[in-house]
């Protein structure tokens, strides 16, 4: 072999070997680790890898549409954007080792509209435009991740959730299954003229639990159930050859086959019922029962719910506190979403709550008032965990002040007695006691409205803190009527007093994500928290408070945070494209959280919302981190719409 031929093949055994070593460095990172070898190839061949200076520009908006894709190989590349409020610029986004930019751009042929630095020296591998488009038609890996951002990122997070779910529980169960998949044999029905003894029959020879009664054009007009004729058998004046109709429960509760096992399952424990037809197009076509969720290795969600109301006792209640945080665990295993498991949570702690009220009332007396039983905060917007404390008080509808105060003083020690049954149920009493056995939170409609209105005229910081707890608010036990008239004031109000507005914005910003300009995360320097960051305060809060005001100022009713920004969206309060990105980020930083209380809860450890982002693996390091950067926009918006 001549030199020049040893040349040329050493030549081609060096970009050979810098092609598998640049592959091998992809394979590490989403989407490239997802893509198809061949793919990959075509990418890294068709890079060329560049050196970016500290703080040398490397694409701008001055530039006109974007030319190259690139990927950070090396070093660390950050977002300048004009600050339209307070002047200079601000880092909007830092990208690190095996992220790429600038899709958005790219995908809409435009310019980017920040300018992207390198913040120390950086090597990237750039990729031009032809290359790009080529690789998109492709790879439907890399073409689903370009279209869909961080969402696609979650979705690798949650399928790796559920593939450990499988090795270790099995394929069974899953809370996301499509009812239609459930209900695998024909509904056993009847005509509403149809005798009950006949009813019945069909019922004991096909072995079902319920029989619907149905019109000419299978439309479900009743339901007929065992419980239903149990109660039948326990009237000596039944008739057994009477019409089915005038014993069926009447216009029966529905979901479409297109509806989750979940759905299914908080419609039984709201409504208290054990079955639910499946009807498309007006026709029946399937009925789920409760048991059918039980196979679902044991949903057993709605005989909770049943345990918990019928509880005898309060010692009772406190023994079932172990049984939700057991359900909370599996499904936490099985990955289901934080926001169905916070529904869930929520849902079994009312029915405790309303248990404890029922208890109270029949060891001390109805008192002979009519009152309701409010919950604010986490617990009024339907977004708690299983680490709580009491936020709640007492509404009742009294004439004048002499009659309040009257009412007051007989409802105090049935209230004080519910809050330290609530706690041995295991709700933390409130260290700030935001509780009903507070005489300041035992008020008639008038005085609460009275109380809020002074929120708003006069807008002290106190009284700003108080808001962001007292207007989350809801009826847990009682008339509703009351609580939706106080809702109702606080929108008017609000939405009628620009200064208060402007005020909540400014708090709205007070608890700042913890990403900066030179780091990943910004986490305590000191003591016991060091190195730690709160998931809670500085994660959840902004999207909870920058939600609140937004709803309050344009007169969405809804509490719960995720439902405020989908109505936002709808009232093009804010744009589709950002209602989305919060609502992602929201549910990322709310799982992150609540798997890790799931392991203190098995470590015997107290519940702390403080994580050590270094324990977190790449993936979801970087899914919080540019959820963290959601929350900065949000709060980025509220500045520059309030002025601030």
């Amino acid at each position: 072999m001549s030199k020049a031929d040893a040349f040329t093949q050493a030549g081609k055994t060096a970009v050979l070997q810098n092609i598998h070593g640049t592959m091998q460095f992809l394979q590490k990172f989403p989407p490239f680790n997802q893509m198809e070898n061949a793919h990959l190839a075509y990418l890294v061949e068709q890079c060329h890898l560049r050196f970016y200076a500290t703080d040398e520009s490397i694409i701008k908006p001055s530039d006109g549409p974007v030319e190259h894709f690139y990927i950070v190989k090396q070093g660390r590349v950050v977002g300048e954007r004009p600050h339209s409020a307070k002047g200079g610029t601000e880092t909007t986004f830092e990208i690190t080792t095996g992220e790429c930019f600038p899709l958005a751009a790219l995908l809409g042929e435009r310019a980017t509209r920040t300018e992207h630095l390198a913040a120390e020296d950086t090597f990237c591998l750039q990729l031009n435009k032809q290359a790009f488009i080529k690789l998109f038609a492709l790879s439907n890996e890399f073409r689903d991740f370009a279209l869909r951002g961080v969402s696609s990122l979650l979705d690798q997070v949650n399928q790796q959730v559920k593939q450990k779910a499988v090795e270790t529980l099995g394929t069974q169960y899953s809370l996301n299954t499509r009812l239609g998949e459930l209900a695998m044999r024909h509904p056993v029905t009847c005509s509403p003229d149809t005798p009950l003894r006949e009813a019945v029959r069909q019922m004991d020879e096909q072995q079902v639990g319920s029989i619907v009664i149905v019109d000419e054009a299978k439309a479900p007009l009743g339901i007929f159930t065992l419980r239903d004729l149990r109660q039948v058998v326990a009237d000596v004046n039944a008739d057994f050859g009477q019409p089915i109709e005038r014993s069926m429960i009447q216009a029966p509760f529905y979901l479409s086959p297109d509806a989750s096992a979940f759905d299914a399952a908080i419609a039984m424990t709201q409504r208290h019922i054990a079955h639910v037809c499946l009807v498309k197009d007006q026709r029946l076509c399937g009925v789920v029962s409760e048991r059918d969720l039980f196979s679902l290795q044991r949903v057993d969600l709605v005989h909770l719910a049943r345990t918990i109301r019928s509880a005898p006792r309060i010692d009772s209640l406190a023994n079932l506190r172990g049984d939700i945080v057991q359900l909370v665990d599996r499904m936490l295993a099985h990955g289901a979403s934080s926001t169905q498991i916070t529904q869930i949570i929520t849902l079994l702690n009312d029915h405790m709550v309303c248990r404890v009220i029922e208890l109270t009332l029949e060891e001390k007396g109805d008192p002979g008032i009519a009152f309701s039983w409010l919950c604010f905060g986490s617990e009024g917007r339907r977004e708690q965990t299983l680490y709580t404390d009491q936020d709640n008080g007492i509404l009742f509808e009294a004439g004048d002040a002499a009659e309040a105060a009257e009412i007051r003083g007989r409802l105090l020690p049935i209230a004080e007695r519910i809050n330290q049954s609530l706690a041995v149920c295991g709700f933390a009493l409130c260290k700030g006691g935001i509780m009903a056995s507070n005489p300041q939170l035992c008020l008639s409609r008038i005085e609460w409205a009275r109380r809020f209105g002074s929120f708003i005229r006069e807008a002290t910081p106190e009284n700003l803190l108080s808001s962001s707890i007292y207007f989350d608010l809801r009826v847990v036990w009682g008339d509703e009527s009351g609580g939706d008239q106080l809702r109702q004031s606080i929108l008017a109000q609000v939405a009628d007093n620009a200064l208060f507005q402007r005020m909540m914005a400014d708090n709205a910003l007070r608890q700042r994500p913890p990403v900066g300009r030179f780091k990943d995360f910004v986490v305590a320097r000191k003591g016991s928290e060091k190195d730690t960051l709160d998931l809670k305060t500085q994660g959840l809060t902004p999207f909870v408070d920058g939600a609140r005001l937004l709803a309050l100022a344009n007169g969405v009713e809804a509490s719960n945070t995720l439902e405020r920004l989908r109505q936002l969206v709808a009232k093009e309060v804010i744009d589709p494209l950002d209602g989305a990105a919060y609502e992602e980020a929201y549910h990322f930083i709310q799982q992150t959280r609540m798997q890790q209380h799931q392991q203190q809860n098995r470590q015997n450890l107290p519940y702390s919302n403080r994580i050590d982002p270094d324990v977190l693996n790449h993936l979801d390091r970087r899914i919080l981190r540019e959820s963290f950067r959601q929350a900065q926009r949000l709060q980025t918006s509220l500045t520059v719409r309030y002025q601030l």
